[in-house]
């Protein structure tokens, strides 16, 4: 269920001998560190290759059972054209709201980090992740892009860390407040159940995982590390200052329900351009569901378990299969047209990057 950035050896400064060379040392350090690598290429490119296959069988199970002309609604073709952009407009408000999610959590390390700089990086993120799958991974090179600015690969990675943590704390909380506000979900069977056991599984994990990180006998042992430990170590740094800082904390937290709250509001979206009476209450409660199944790492981009679990929660409210896998392929379509802006601030970063290194 976790996610987190994998960071390779190519954060970390090479060995040198005392004459300035690479040394005896450093040569057989880099060896390794290419073997490593290679290593790990291959393992992420079986991963990926399996995360393809995972995709295209649920796919092939599930698109059979659609007729894809019964997608959209009929004679209202002006409404679902409004509902789409105002939901591409909010997806790229999401964007923009988890790079300000990402700017208070670079706080608690007492960075100083521009909006629009956060944005760029965040939205090159997003293009790679949608557009050119890899091993790299999106919050990868946020970490790459961030580095330099920080001055620090673990204050880097820790933020990102951090910043995906902070929305598992707020979607299990919107899952159960809509229960709350229409309890009579509980009377469509399965769905609200495994709704609520997610939220609560969800949660419960995130509470042994922040006690970990910010237990000085656990994370703590890391603070002063060198090599990869220090990733962790600087992970705990961040949730002890949480700790020592509760308005930090509060406005990280409302920084990621703001953000969260957006992607609920794209989710209602999407249902209203198919046309769709979906309740509000409905679409706060399983909608989270939804989003914390899909970054499960067993599929592309969610693409296909994203669509499965839309099926699973709204058919009991009526929905058909087609629509509810519509809904699914919608939120998908207008991700990807959002990601489409990050190609040129990937390609920038990318020509910064190159110039640095010659």
């Amino acid at each position: 269920m976790w996610w987190v950035p994998r960071v390779t050896h190519s954060l970390e400064e090479p060995i040198r001998d005392p004459s300035g060379g690479l040394g005896q040392r450093g040569g057989m350090a880099i060896t390794g560190m290419a073997a490593t690598e290679r290593n790990t290429s291959r393992r992420g490119a079986w991963v990926m290759g399996l995360r393809i296959l995972a995709s295209a069988v649920m796919l092939a199970l599930l698109l059979p059972r659609i007729d894809i002309t019964s997608i959209l609604p009929r004679g209202q073709h002006v409404a679902t054209a409004r509902w789409l952009t105002l939901g591409i407009v909010v997806t790229l408000l999401g964007f923009v709201l988890s790079a300000w999610r990402w700017q208070r959590v670079l706080r608690v390390f007492d960075q100083r980090v521009g909006l629009p700089t956060l944005v760029s990086h965040y939205l090159a993120g997003q293009f790679v992740g949608n557009f050119l799958p890899s091993t790299i991974g999106g919050d990868v090179l946020r970490v790459t892009r961030l580095t330099p600015q920080v001055g620090s690969s673990a204050t880097s990675f820790a933020s990102v860390v951090l910043e995906r943590m902070t929305g598992w704390v707020i979607l299990p909380v919107l899952t159960l407040v809509g229960l709350a506000l229409q309890p009579s979900l509980f009377d469509l069977g399965v769905a609200p159940r495994l709704a609520l056991g997610l939220a609560a599984t969800t949660l419960a994990l995130l509470s042994l995982i922040l006690v970990a990180a910010g237990s000085e006998n656990l994370g703590g042992r890391f603070a002063d590390h060198q090599g990869w430990q220090r990733f962790i170590g600087a992970v705990h740094v961040g949730v002890a200052n949480l700790k020592r800082h509760p308005s930090e904390a509060s406005g990280v937290v409302v920084a990621a329900a703001v953000y969260q709250l957006s992607m609920v509001a794209t989710v209602f979206m999407a249902t209203r351009a198919l046309g769709l009476d979906v309740p509000l209450a409905a679409v706060l409660a399983f909608a989270p569901a939804v989003l914390i199944a899909q970054v499960l790492p067993f599929s592309l981009n969610g693409l296909g378990l994203r669509e499965g679990a839309f099926v699973l929660f709204l058919t009991p409210l009526g929905v058909t299969t087609t629509q509810a896998v519509g809904v699914g392929l919608l939120i998908y379509g207008m991700t990807l047209a959002v990601s489409v802006l990050g190609a040129p601030a990937f390609a920038v970063g990318s020509r910064h990057t190159r110039a640095r290194t010659v």
